[in-house]
């Protein structure tokens, strides 16, 4: 049995730009760019609307549009990455590529593993609150278990069954999304709501300083579109159609944020939306068209469990593509033979999430998915720039060479404003990622390697020699 280093030694050249793999390659142009705007429109408009109109009052939109300005800096590198490597795993995958240590890698995908679990845990609360108690009375935790368990059903099944879910669930939010929009402007058309609140800030608030801190929950709203780094192996033609979709995917989704945020702003004052733990329901009461409570809950619903599934999907994609590569015991990258999906990566992560629903509220939550992420994201802009000089042998996107750099800078610029209790709540998460790797590599990889790609000419070579 080879140790893991050793894995990772055969794995960094022909296997990573190899378009070849063991997953169904089922997922279209059109699918892709369904899975990033869902995961992308979930329960960050939703549910942050009011925590947002607590930071910023009126000027919802501001730190909106700002967030997705620096998720596009980000998403610049990812598009040029995942093209270049269309191997399942992500961030860790270009972590080890461009810097060649495995605890690194470990650390960049442990990071991007715990901030999934963790929005899930928080997405299955969200689920599980003022939204569902509109049409059953149960408790918040058994409800959000059986939630996880009902998404990794579904996430098991296989990838074009949680596609093609999420394709429905996605015009379903959005068409939440438009019925908001589109009320409040029947709203101001009868002369009612208050279009001067959209540039007004709390009375006493430093608008530069409260735009920054509103900034770091508003780019949980965004921060969806790296999931789809993890699934690349089951995209079509991913050099042609992924850059497409994914910067689709975030413009159409800020757009349809702006246009939120400011009619949440006209519809209510932010006292009232900082208030509610359901803003959107909030504000379509307020226009009095007599649209139903639970039509408008429902939609809330469908739109925070699509976001759950999708981040359920990266998590499990992740975590077989970390096992695929030395970094997590092989157990994890068990596919299931019928239908080609990692069974044992969704068992394990659909048990963690579950965990996690016992501590935090959705902010907290937010915040340090955030918070975890801005160092993958350093991590990944930086990677762009050091494997400049990895030449592979097919087309792939390639960005500007400011655009990392700005991105990392804003990285940093959003770490200045995160919370002390949140700096410690992602600290312990990571040292777990560390002892865990540190047994790994003291316990070794275990099982056998029958499941590595057939067709890594060169990982056969380096087992030869």
């Amino acid at each position: 049995m080879r140790p893991a280093s050793a894995r990772l030694d055969a794995m960094t050249s022909h296997d990573l730009t190899s378009t070849e793999t063991r997953l169904n390659r089922r997922i279209t142009g059109p699918l892709l760019f369904a899975f990033i705007l869902g995961d992308v429109l979930g329960a960050g408009i939703y549910a942050l609307v009011g925590v947002l109109a607590g930071d910023v009052g009126g000027v919802i939109w501001l730190p909106l549009l700002i967030a997705l300005l620096l998720a596009l800096l980000t998403a610049g590198s990812y598009a040029e990455l995942v093209t270049k490597y269309p191997r399942a795993g992500g961030a860790a995958v270009y972590a080890e590529r461009a810097f060649g240590s495995p605890l690194l890698a470990f650390l960049v995908g442990f990071s991007m593993l715990a901030a999934g679990v963790t929005s899930a845990a928080g997405l299955s609360l969200a689920f599980s609150g003022d939204y569902l108690g509109t049409f059953v009375d149960v408790s918040t935790t058994l409800a959000a278990v059986l939630f996880l368990a009902a998404v990794a059903a579904l996430n098991a099944r296989g990838i074009r069954e949680s596609m093609g879910t999420n394709l429905v669930m996605t015009v379903i939010e959005v068409s939440g999304l438009v019925l908001v929009v589109v009320a409040v402007g029947i709203m101001v058309s009868d002369g009612r709501g208050d279009v001067g609140r959209v540039t007004e800030f709390p009375e006493g608030a430093a608008p530069l300083t409260a735009t920054l801190g509103a900034a770091i929950i508003a780019y949980y709203s965004f921060v969806g579109f790296e999931t789809s780094a993890n699934i690349v192996e089951e995209v079509r033609d991913p050099s042609r159609i992924y850059p497409r979709a994914l910067f689709g995917a975030l413009v159409v989704a800020g757009l349809a944020y702006v246009a939120v945020g400011m009619a949440s702003a006209i519809a209510l004052p932010p006292s009232e939306l900082s208030e509610s733990t359901g803003p959107l329901t909030t504000v379509v009461d307020a226009t009095d068209l007599g649209i139903p409570d639970e039509l408008f809950s429902a939609i809330a619903l469908v739109a925070v469990a699509n976001g759950a599934l999708l981040t359920m999907i990266m998590a499990s994609r992740l975590t077989y593509g970390m096992a695929e590569r030395g970094l997590l015991p092989p157990v994890l990258g068990a596919v299931l033979p019928r239908r080609r999906t990692p069974w044992v990566a969704i068992l394990a992560t659909t048990v963690v999430a579950m965990g996690l629903t016992l501590v935090g509220d959705l902010a907290t939550l937010a915040e340090t998915v955030v918070l975890l992420l801005l160092f993958v994201f350093i991590s990944t802009n930086v990677a762009v720039l050091v494997l400049r000089r990895d030449v592979v042998d097919h087309d792939h996107f390639r960005v500007w060479s400011f655009v990392p750099v700005l991105g990392v800078i804003s990285c940093v610029v959003l770490l200045t404003q995160q919370r002390g209790m949140v700096w410690v709540f992602g600290a312990a998460l990571l040292a777990v990622g560390v002892v865990l790797h540190l047994l790994a590599r003291l316990v070794g990889p275990s099982g056998d390697d029958s499941d590595e790609p057939e067709d890594s000419q060169d990982a056969q070579d380096s087992e030869s020699r």
